[in-house]
């Protein structure tokens, strides 16, 4: 009897918890809009996942674009210091309205731990940009760094070497080869609308050199406010000195580049605006300390590093506003700078042509007119970025041999190919720097 009734009391128990699992399937069930990719949003599964490396000022400038990408999501944030990688979180947080965002004051830990990332914002110091990238390509992760992309040329070949090795995506932070009137000029020049180039000017600024002493010793602050191991990296171990902080670093050799810090940029433009495949070698003039570096492709196409003083917007010969560059034929010039309305040219009736030679780039090339954006989808097609490694790399030797060309005091050529000097070992030895153990590649 008693055995009975545990039974019919078990069924109806069951029976019970089954009605109530139908009903409860029954129910409509809520799915947010964001998470099936409606109105505008972009579904997690089609999410492009970054993290974000070196949070001063142009990283986070670098980041708050990526974050108005809508298929793109940050979930983690990277800095040596404390204060910088604690308001970057916030800025994502913020942005999320949540506090999904971590924080990392050792990049090795994000890189090694975030299996979700699919590619990383580099901008630290210089200093770090090339050991960073190989670390992260080798964790698998396509990059966006920027530039100068290495402190020399042994950096740059073993980023191109790597991004090879992995099939990474890379993009060096060469903005400008995406932006309208820079991409009309070198279009311009490109296309033969201005007859066979014969001059080309680069703008690489005024540095006054780079300090080769260093800052005496101040009192470090804890690690976890700083860890000043990790802010030096691969250079030279220094006493830790507040002045280093706040691209402080950006005066000495130990951290930093001459020519390249421009060049960059502007080299990167000029050659973009040549036929480079049949160029096998460049010949540098130096003519002084202060004076504009005169050098000669082996096509015979002149290159002018066109060394400016003062503000970076002084007005010179060539163009107005920083990081400019020129090219001249015998059919007209074209030229273009930043703080551009449109781009200077040699006659009004070359700007006629502005829009289609726009439209022509884009068509050709797919691009669209936005640096990271041309990042982001070639992570999805797997298509070399505008501004690849080898891109990079090209340019970067050209930047960094005049800087040797610079420190030597002499004439040099460079064999763009085998990438060194010819018949100068001197010069050769300088292709390279030690790096500091374990910050090595």
């Amino acid at each position: 009897m008693s055995n009975d009734k545990s039974m019919t009391l078990t069924r109806r128990r069951f029976l019970n918890k089954v009605a109530m699992g139908a009903g409860a399937v029954a129910l409509p069930y809520y799915i947010p809009a964001s998470a099936l990719g409606r109105d505008g949003t972009v579904a997690p599964s089609a999410r492009i996942v970054i993290g974000s490396i070196g949070m001063g000022g142009r990283g986070s400038y670098d980041l708050e674009c990526m974050l108005a990408e809508p298929d793109v999501r940050c979930v983690a944030v990277c800095d040596v210091l404390k204060s910088r990688r604690e308001a970057a979180r916030n800025t994502v947080n913020s942005k999320y309205g949540n506090k999904d965002c971590a924080a990392y004051g050792d990049m090795r830990e994000l890189l090694s731990e975030r299996g979700d990332v699919d590619a990383v914002l580099i901008a630290t110091g210089d200093r770090w940009h090339a050991l960073a990238s190989v670390m992260a390509m080798r964790a698998g992760k396509d990059v966006y760094c920027e530039k100068p992309a290495c402190l020399t040329m042994a950096q740059g070949r073993m980023v191109v070497e790597t991004a090879r090795r992995y099939a990474r995506v890379y993009q060096t932070g060469a903005q400008r080869l995406s932006e309208p009137n820079h991409v009309f000029a070198i279009e311009m020049a490109r296309t033969g609308r201005l007859g066979p180039i014969h001059t080309v000017y680069a703008d690489i600024r005024w540095r006054d050199g780079l300090r080769r002493d260093w800052l005496p010793a101040e009192p470090e602050p804890t690690k976890d406010e700083l860890d000043w191991d990790l802010f030096l990296g691969p250079c030279p171990w220094r006493p830790y000195n507040s002045g280093y902080l706040n691209s402080g670093w950006y005066h000495y050799y130990d951290f930093a580049t001459d020519v390249a810090m421009w060049g960059a940029h502007s080299v990167t433009q000029a050659l973009a605006g040549l036929d480079m495949t049949n160029v096998s070698s460049i010949e540098f003039e130096y003519d002084g300390p202060d004076a504009t570096m005169m050098t000669r492709l082996s096509n015979g196409v002149k290159l002018v590093l066109f060394r400016v003083s003062g503000s970076v917007w002084e007005p010179c010969k060539y163009w107005h506003g920083a990081c400019g560059e020129r090219f001249d034929g015998p059919d007209g010039w074209a030229a273009a700078a930043d703080g551009y309305s449109q781009p200077d040219v040699s006659s009004p009736a070359l700007l006629r042509e502005y829009k289609k030679v726009l439209t022509e780039y884009t068509g050709r090339t797919h691009r669209p007119m936005n640096h990271l954006r041309d990042f982001f989808d070639c992570i999805r097609s797997r298509q070399l970025a505008v501004a690849s490694p080898e891109v990079m790399s090209r340019s970067m030797n050209i930047c960094l041999a005049a800087d040797i060309c610079g420190q030597l005091k002499r004439n040099l050529k460079f064999d763009l190919g085998k990438a060194e000097f010819a018949g100068d070992p001197e010069a050769n030895r300088l292709r390279s720097r030690a790096m500091r153990v374990p910050f090595t590649m």
